[in-house]
């Protein structure tokens, strides 16, 4: 069996945990999880990194830090993770969406100012498969209409657009080190990234359940209190050993990732130039970090006999998001502002292909010659 994904690991996670064990401290904000916020804040330029228990957290956390109220709207694509919304509806906000782009399965950057209102607070890009939005044109929309911008880079870690690391162009960034991600941190895991230095004291606070106890630590104040709502957004240190493991092979990961995607690419272009399929064409400004290789069909129907004639090979493969408007909770808490042209369809389409950091080079080829057999016999 190849299975679809393999939490990676590098084999130095288990000394740094074991470091932890041996240690006096487990709980957040140790060594490790200090020696992680320097590594974003040196590799990515950011102006301050706070790890926590999941990206789930850290959009919750910026949803906070920009203060969501209820009624206020905020824009985003359909085509992603139930977190996303989530974070800003918990605040008591009305999620916006709008289509995506079929080449990157991003949000269509020229659809956005159409769903803007009075009401609107923000906008939320989702970097799918590591592939960047269109950052300029967002960007200068948000500072058009005076609006935040909050990355979901939760694929998006080693990417970039035109060479800025994903995850540090909006005012905040959010990463997620699920063990799906290129980069684990021991199962669940996540970080804010800071671009804003207006928001560097008070997400220290929200973090630290709403208490200035990072300002307490660092001599700023004699005790600390309780000053601002919050929660505890705190991985502990056995996370932020696993995650640190991983960072230090950081380009390693990156590197092997890429050459296992340009296999793919290369052994499953003829079946694009003969129709059969589509496969990912990142935009040339747009570096990604392989996070996923995945294919698109014709139509939902050969998706389905795919997946089960690659299940029969002992190849697990999976689609991935049910758009979030066409669920029972988009239906209750979003609108789909313009056409649903790209989402629903091209979703439809789509299976994602084995992609993890063990695997092999023979893995890959077997993966290729049993889709291009599928196909010989259809």
């Amino acid at each position: 069996m190849i299975p679809f994904n393999i939490p990676p690991c590098t084999g130095t996670e288990k000394e740094f945990i074991l470091d932890v064990i041996d240690g006096s401290k487990m709980c957040g904000d140790g060594k490790y999880t200090n020696l992680c916020h320097a590594w974003f804040e040196h590799e990515f330029g950011c102006i301050r990194a706070l790890l926590t228990p999941s990206c789930t957290a850290a959009l919750e956390m910026a949803a906070i830090l920009i203060d969501i109220k209820p009624d206020d709207e905020v824009i985003m694509p359909s085509y992603t993770f139930v977190s996303t919304a989530n974070a800003f509806i918990l605040r008591g906000a009305k999620i916006v969406f709008v289509d995506i782009r079929p080449d990157t399965m991003n949000i269509d950057e020229n659809l956005i100012e159409q769903a803007i209102t009075r009401k609107t607070k923000a906008i939320v890009p989702v970097h799918y498969a590591g592939v960047a939005c269109e950052m300029d044109t967002i960007m200068k929309i948000a500072e058009k209409f005076n609006l935040w911008v909050i990355e979901d880079a939760a694929q998006g870690v080693m990417s970039t657009y035109k060479e800025r690391p994903l995850g540090t162009i909006g005012h905040i960034g959010c990463y997620s080190f699920h063990e799906t991600k290129n980069y684990s941190s021991g199962g669940e895991g996540g970080a804010i990234i800071i671009n804003d230095s207006r928001f560097v004291e008070r997400a220290e606070i929200i973090r630290e359940k709403g208490t200035n106890r990072r300002q307490f630590l660092d001599g700023a104040v004699d005790k600390y209190t309780w000053v601002d709502i919050g929660s505890s957004f705190l991985p502990s240190e056995l996370q932020a050993a696993y995650l640190y493991g991983q960072l230090t092979s950081a380009r390693l990961i990156n590197d092997k990732r890429l050459m296992l995607w340009s296999r793919y690419y290369e052994g499953l272009y003829p079946l694009v130039q003969k129709g059969f399929l589509e496969i990912p064409t990142p935009p040339i400004d747009c570096k990604h970090n392989a996070h996923m290789f995945y294919i698109k069909l014709n139509d939902k129907d050969v998706r389905k006999l795919m997946i089960e004639y690659l299940g029969i090979k002992n190849i697990q493969t999976v689609f991935h998001y049910i758009p979030l408007h066409s669920s029972p909770g988009g239906l209750s808490y979003s609108v789909f502002n313009g056409d649903d042209k790209y989402t629903t369809e091209e979703s439809l389409k789509l299976v994602r292909l084995p992609m993890f950091y063990s695997l092999t080079v023979s893995d890959v080829d077997n993966v290729i010659e049993v889709i291009k057999a599928y196909f010989e016999t259809c």
